[in-house]
């Protein structure tokens, strides 16, 4: 079975307001104090949408597969695509509040590795506190960040969807005696509770965080989807790639900006194959109840 591409993409991004130059400071507070920081208005809302109706296609096409995804919890579900599947990639990866984040935090030669879909669907249950893998060394005896996970939402988030959930300044609790080094003991759920934000954004709106910070999901009792697209992206060594499968054919990389084909580490192919999802966080499979 080949990967088909998707269709050409329309316009996308708005400018981000105050220059490329100033955007970097702000970010980078919010991203070492609260782990997660966030660019309201940076795309066109009917991109957003479009972005949408590349996810639904991907996630019928997934679920027609074995492995096509994989579960998070009930009603929840993770999948991996090809750059070329997603109408905009360039767009995102080349924005400026993008671009100026990835290198203040992880430096000029950061590395895109993932790109997929998180789907809570209605009926998605409580997830358990966690933090997405363990914490690099660099970050334990440094302080340093070494990856970011950049959200983007299809949809206006409203609270019956069951928006994510954060507990901001976990990003640097060590987490040695975490189950699975991910997952902290519920006698620590109180201390998350205390400083849980859920999260309300809209379409257009783009977010970046560690995902070492202590987040979940929330119950889904609305009657729609809650699409969110994930972008991953490491600094040189992280070794996050090794979890993924992302891939180009010769004549997508031969039209991708130099901007872009710098930071893109993964194969480039003669044909694109699916993707066999093999980032399972066992931990959430089953949820979680408060």
């Amino acid at each position: 079975m080949r990967v088909p591409p998707a269709p050409p993409a329309t316009p996308a991004a708005h400018p981000v307001p105050g220059g490329d130059d100033e955007v970097p400071v702000e970010a980078l507070g919010d991203l070492y104090r609260d782990g997660i920081t966030a660019c309201r208005g940076a795309f066109d809302p009917a991109w957003a949408e479009q972005v949408g109706n590349d996810v639904a296609v991907a996630f019928e096409e997934a679920r027609s597969r074995a492995d096509g995804a994989v579960g998070r919890g009930p009603q929840r579900w993770y999948l991996e695509i090809h750059p070329e599947q997603l109408r905009g990639f360039v767009e995102l990866v080349s924005h400026p509040w993008v671009v100026s984040v990835c290198r203040a935090v992880l430096g000029p030669e950061y590395e895109i590795v993932e790109l997929g879909f998180d789907i809570p669907f209605p009926g998605a249950a409580m997830q358990p506190w966690h933090r997405d893998f363990p914490m690099p060394e660099d970050t334990r005896r440094q302080r340093r960040l070494t990856s970011l996970a950049f959200n983007l939402t299809t949809v206006d988030t409203v609270e019956e969807m069951g928006p994510f959930e954060i507990a901001p300044g976990t990003q640097w609790d060590d987490g040695v005696d975490f189950d699975h080094e991910m997952f902290p003991p519920r006698e620590r759920y109180p201390r998350y509770q205390q400083r849980a934000v859920r999260k309300y954004p809209r379409r257009g709106d783009i977010s970046a965080r560690s995902a070492l910070t202590i987040h979940r999901g929330t119950p889904n009792v609305s009657r729609s989807a809650r699409p969110v697209l994930v972008l991953g992206v490491d600094a040189p060594g992280a070794g996050n790639a090794a979890h993924h499968d992302m891939a180009i054919t010769h004549g997508y990389w031969k039209r991708l900006p130099a901007l872009v084909r710098e930071h893109l580490p993964c194969p480039v192919v003669d044909r694109l194959e699916p993707i066999r999802q093999k980032h399972t966080i066992e931990g959430l499979v089953m949820g979680a109840a408060e």
